[in-house]
């Protein structure tokens, strides 16, 4: 069992039964899966490009990464159905565990300038998105031996009925969240 989802069982999963008032044990909220996405502008004219970020997004992930193609054509991006765009890499069980872990430990702390996540990453079910400008904040990823510099997306799927129940979750398993009163001022002065 990975130390993250040991602390979720023991420790996490009790507060959440507490602050919230949940009866039943089903109903706390947990992490069901995280997807890790990256798109890639130029995939059709430089296909080694998507090879060594797909090996990129294999080596963070634990797991191999599937291939994301166009569903339609789009004129304008000079895009047809069945066009490689990027790929991404689904997690659950066990790796699910092991990477949310590496990432609130090693991954997030190393992001340049950093002053926490945005809290306005939650989509109102609960779930939340972020993305990171570089992969080499990865510690799998060697940076004097990489080719292409690339963001990722990275969306964790919760069982959460809300945002409130889905930012607690996240927060008690050590995320770090900005403030909200400070993105309201900041958003406000722009």
């Amino acid at each position: 069992m990975a130390r993250l989802q040991d602390y979720y069982k023991n420790t996490v999963a009790a507060q959440l039964k507490e602050q919230f008032k949940l009866e039943n044990v089903h109903m706390i909220p947990k992490v069901s899966k995280i997807i890790l996405n990256m798109g890639i502008g130029d995939a059709r004219e430089n296909p080694k490009k998507l090879q060594a970020l797909q090996k990129d997004l294999s080596t963070i992930a634990g797991q191999s990464a599937v291939t994301t193609r166009a569903r339609i054509s789009v004129a304008n991006f000079k895009i047809r159905e069945g066009y490689a765009l990027g790929c991404k890499v689904t997690l659950r069980r066990q790796r699910m565990w092991e990477f949310l872990d590496r990432a609130i430990s090693f991954a997030i702390p190393r992001i340049r300038d950093f002053r926490g996540l945005s809290p306005k990453g939650f989509d109102g079910r609960g779930n939340f998105s972020f993305g990171l400008q570089e992969q080499i904040v990865f510690p799998e990823i060697a940076a004097d031996r990489l080719e292409h510099i690339h963001g990722m997306n990275i969306v964790i799927v919760t069982t959460a009925k809300n945002d409130a129940e889905g930012r607690e979750l996240l927060r008690l398993l050590g995320f770090p969240f900005r403030d909200l009163d400070v993105v309201q001022i900041a958003s406000a002065k722009a």
